[in-house]
């Protein structure tokens, strides 16, 4: 008597339990966290530029078009070139990082968010090195609002790009807006809520941290910080929400 033939073994499908593969977007820090992190560096950034640089700012661009006013209409204390340095600085990084954006943003956002963050690193880690090395010489105050400006401009076109809700990691003014307005109070359900409140707290504590360090230690040792948490963000963001 014969043995049937054993029937060939069919691999399972997709499905039926069997282990998906790894999503390699998904390898490292999640960019939510990533971009609460990068709120905070900004909080820094512009503690640097405002207490340090002559009244402007370079990652806050809505207050550095007010700072425009001020200074064009000769309030004292505000620079009309240092202001419009930084805005068009940080247009020009908002171009290079839109171009970025066009070059590799429909790929891997993994490796896109990483290089702009490496690019971040090296601009405030050179205006880091202007800071120490050259610090009470005109010039530098104008390489450190250029270098800055450059980055944020580039970091916000990322941002913009990346569209995580809620977290532009510069800007507070439509955040704190939803935060009120889709509150239980205003009636709405307040389910952003938690993500909103820690770009506001990240904020308000890297301004801190910042002005602090201005103010005992100057720019810096703030900038610095600044360089190495985005190098550490740089090595470790991953591309999914």
């Amino acid at each position: 008597m014969t043995t049937p033939p054993t029937p060939p073994t069919t691999p399972p499908a997709s499905g039926s339990g069997a282990d998906p593969a790894p999503d390699p977007e998904a390898r490292g820090l999640r960019l939510v966290l990533v971009l609460i992190t990068l709120t905070v560096v900004s909080g820094l950034i512009d503690a640097v530029s405002y207490l340090g640089l002559g009244r402007v700012f370079t990652a806050n661009m809505t207050g550095n078009v007010v700072v425009l006013g001020f200074a064009a209409a000769g309030a004292p204390g505000f620079s009309v070139p240092r202001t419009a340095t930084s805005l068009c600085c940080f247009l020009l990084g908002a171009v290079a990082g839109g171009r970025v954006a066009t070059r590799f943003g429909g790929g891997s956002r993994r490796r896109w968010a990483r290089l702009t963050l490496a690019a971040e690193a090296v601009l405030v880690g050179l205006s880091a090195a202007a800071a120490f090395g050259w610090p009470d010489r005109t010039g530098t105050v104008y390489a450190l609002i250029a270098l800055t400006a450059f980055a944020m401009g580039v970091r916000n076109a990322t941002v913009r790009k990346l569209g995580v809700p809620d977290l532009t990691t510069t800007v507070l003014t439509m955040t704190l807006t939803g935060l009120a307005a889709d509150s239980r109070l205003g009636n709405g359900t307040g389910h952003r809520s938690p993500r909103r409140t820690a770009s506001v707290v990240a904020m308000l504590g890297g301004a801190f941290l910042g002005a602090w360090l201005v103010l005992h230690h100057g720019l810096g040792i703030p900038l610095l910080i600044a360089a190495l948490a985005s190098a550490v963000l740089a090595v470790s963001a991953s591309g999914k929400e």
